[in-house]
């Protein structure tokens, strides 16, 4: 008989399953809630996976996490320091790696205008909370030992940026394909192997312990004693002929010679090719699942096609960072990036890597072939320079004075290549300006424009600068705001035509609109102006100021964004926070006033 390894992959291996509690607030994650538990535990007992993980955790952080900037914003660096320690970085690697996703605690202030401290969360201590019926998740629930919440009662953390409470979580993680809750671990193909490798692990030691491996055999053969006596010779023939390694005699008992017992090898030829073929597939699939483009990296020597093992790590590493490392830092920094928003900072960072055979730079950029070691100026300070002048120029574009320029295309309301009769009132105007006049002649034409069409939708002005624009790195982000909500027939004259108009404005247009009679009568006592951006169309209103925003590449930084040009890209606004761009209205402005107390009126 043939000796052979089984090992039930089906029991040892299951895709997580994510069910939402009927019971409870929170979403279970696995076979009773304990999926995180068993991805630990595939690091822990696959020597090949724990391995893979320290080393791609080593490099994600490398020698740690600075700014190209800090230099030039001190106070800022200073702040990025003092909110999370270099080991809340390292922990949160680890389970970004390990589980695919990690956790920050924020705590707030005192007053809760900025963030104090960031601190790591253990991912497997927490599960999300059901969506909201926007689809949305407000909150994570924390337990220090989710197989016996009796004793360890969940407690609720409200998310990142949803509430006032001090302490909120940020919870970063990649998108899965099929999962809304959580994120598969970027090494799930692996997991199988994991297993594999633990059995074949499991297998071996049993074989080395308990396993059937007598090579001496003693014969008697003049009578089988009685069992007390047969137990008692067994004994004091093994003491006299084993040694300290444990019992390697077979001691037989016969009726005669002729009885005496026979025993058959049946060895397994080839069981050291048969483990090795294991154990070398179990860690060649293991990397691939990690995507490791050579074990070398990880200092497993290889005979591959090239000239030397250093060319196969430069080659290697090259690849690797870019596909592997580079978008983990990214995740990583984009979490960063959002606590730091809230306190209105902003920092260029990057990891500075680790170098093997000195392939990178310190900011983490890969060394070309021309680059040279001694030069006065790196890579990363030219990049600085092209943000520096970027910044400079739009400085410069924002407080010049715009004096030529007559925006009668942002009048609203109706077709001007329709509307004959302000056509002819533009067109007589035009025969009136002259070079001394041009400015007086445009304002009284646009304060005429204005009093006889604009009275009820304020003057759209989407593609000027406003306050609440944002140069970040190589990208130009601005919010817009749309009146939206229905029609109906009880709808207001103000709330109908800002739904007809269906115009994107600024912030400062909305503000403009306030010291305006556009809605008569529904302000304060019955006055003709009120906030539009708070109150919209008055009391009872169901309609709602909606935040949009644009992004633009930086191919033309010298001029505004316009919304409805093609330049201009909407992204939600968890794209936009994810880069540091943070914009913060009165809480009232993006529900129906309606919604709000008293339904927005005074109360008597």
């Amino acid at each position: 008989m043939q000796n052979r390894i089984y090992v039930n992959l089906h029991n040892g291996y299951t895709a997580p399953t994510v069910k939402e509690s009927q019971k409870d607030m929170w979403v279970e994650y696995g076979d009773d809630n304990q999926y995180f538990e068993w991805l630990i535990d595939r690091y822990v007992k696959s020597p090949t996976n724990n391995a893979v993980i320290n080393n791609i955790c080593k490099l994600i952080y490398g020698k740690g996490l600075h700014a190209l900037d800090a230099s030039k914003k001190p106070n800022d660096y200073a702040m990025l320091r003092s909110i999370i320690h270099p080991d809340c970085l390292k922990k949160a690697i680890q389970d970004l790696k390990m589980l695919g996703q990690c956790a920050f605690q924020t705590i707030k202030s005192e007053d809760g205008k900025m963030i104090a401290k960031a601190e790591h969360m253990p991912v497997h201590l927490l599960r999300a909370e059901k969506c909201n019926e926007e689809g949305d998740i407000d909150a994570y629930w924390y337990s220090d030992n989710w197989a016996d919440i009796k004793n360890y009662a969940p407690i609720r953390i409200p998310k990142f940026g949803t509430s006032k409470e001090n302490i909120e979580i940020l919870y970063i993680q990649n998108y899965s394909v099929g999962m809304k809750y959580y994120s598969y671990v970027d090494y799930q193909g692996a997991l199988p192997y994991a297993v594999l490798e633990e059995e074949i692990a499991n297998y071996l030691i049993n074989e080395v312990q308990n396993g059937f491996s007598g090579t001496k055999i003693i014969n008697f053969n003049n009578g089988i004693p009685a069992p007390e006596e047969r137990e008692r010779i067994k004994n004091d023939t093994i003491g006299s002929v084993t040694g300290s390694r444990g019992i390697r005699t077979i001691i037989a008992f016969n009726h005669s010679e002729a009885n005496k017992t026979t025993i058959d090898d049946v060895p397994l030829n080839d069981a050291p090719s048969h483990y090795e073929y294991l154990s070398d597939e179990c860690m060649r699939k293991i990397m691939l699942g990690h995507n490791v483009t050579s074990p070398l990296l990880f200092g497993i020597a290889t005979s591959t096609g090239f000239s030397s093992n250093a060319d196969e790590l430069k080659n290697s590493f090259i690849l690797y960072y870019n596909m592997v490392i580079k978008p983990l830092q990214e995740m990583i920094i984009g979490g960063v990036e959002q606590i730091l928003a809230y306190n209105g900072v902003t920092l260029k960072l990057f990891f500075e890597t680790l170098k093997p055979l000195e392939l990178t730079n310190p900011d983490g950029s890969l060394v070309e072939e021309e680059d040279k070691p001694h030069s006065k100026f790196s890579k990363q300070d030219d990049k600085e320079k092209e943000y520096q002048e970027i910044i400079k120029k739009l400085e410069k574009y924002g407080t010049k004075k715009r004096k030529n320029w007559i925006k009668i295309d942002d009048i609203p309301v109706t077709d001007l290549s329709t509307d004959k009769e302000i056509d002819l009132e533009l067109s007589m105007a035009q025969n009136k300006w002259d070079k001394d006049k041009k400015q007086r002649s445009a304002k009284h034409l646009l304060n005429r424009v204005k009093k006889a069409y604009l009275i009820a939708t304020g003057q759209a002005t989407p593609s000027e600068i406003s306050e609440q624009d944002m140069i970040w790195d190589e990208f130009y982000f601005i919010t817009r705001y749309k009146y939206e909500g229905t029609i109906t027939a009880d709808t207001r004259p103000f709330c109908r035509a800002m739904l007809s108009a269906d115009l994107l404005y600024r912030k400062e247009d909305i503000e403009a609109m306030s010291n305006e009679a556009v809605n008569p009568g529904w302000g304060p006592n019955g006055t003709s102006t009120y906030d539009v951006f708070l109150y919209k169309g008055g009391g009872n209103c169901k309609h709602l100021w909606r935040r949009q925003v644009f992004v633009g590449i930086d191919d033309e930084m010298s001029t505004p964004l316009d919304p409805n040009s093609e330049r201009a890209h909407q992204i939600s606004i968890y794209q936009a926070e994810k880069y540091g761009y943070r914009v913060r209205n009165p809480k009232g402005v993006s529900v129906p006033t309606y919604d709000l107390p008293n339904h927005g009126f005074l109360e008597k």
